[in-house]
Parts: C-alpha cells; structure tokens; sequence
C-alpha cells in the first residue's frame, strides 16, 4: 500500500491547480479531477523515489 504523501513545492501546486483546472474543463467532475491529479503526483514521486533508491520493498503496491 502506498503510505507516503508527496510534498509539493509552491510552483508544484500551481501546475496541480492548473492540471485540475484543466480536467474540470474538459467536464470532469471536480473530485475526479483532483484523484486524477493526486495519483498522478504520486506515481510520479514513486518513480521519482525507485530511481533515487529510496523505496522500501514494503511500500510497493
């Protein structure tokens, strides 16, 4: 299970906001928007930390 909650710098935030923005607009409902953004966020931090050797085999999915 994933337990780990990336954190965002100020500029991360605002692309996240603008992503979501962008999702509502093409007529996605707001929460869907934000899980979409959200997992997205996380896979990438998961990838990020797979690559960098900081992921524990008991984080994995």
């Amino acid at each position: 299970m994933y337990n780990h909650t990336p954190t965002l710098t100020h500029s991360e935030q605002q692309i996240a906001a603008e992503r979501i923005h962008d999702l509502m607009a093409t007529g996605i409902s707001s929460g869907e928007a934000i899980m979409i953004v959200a997992h997205e966020i996380r896979e990438a931090d998961m990838k990020r930390r797979q690559d960098a050797g900081e992921f524990s085999a008991d984080e994995e999915e």
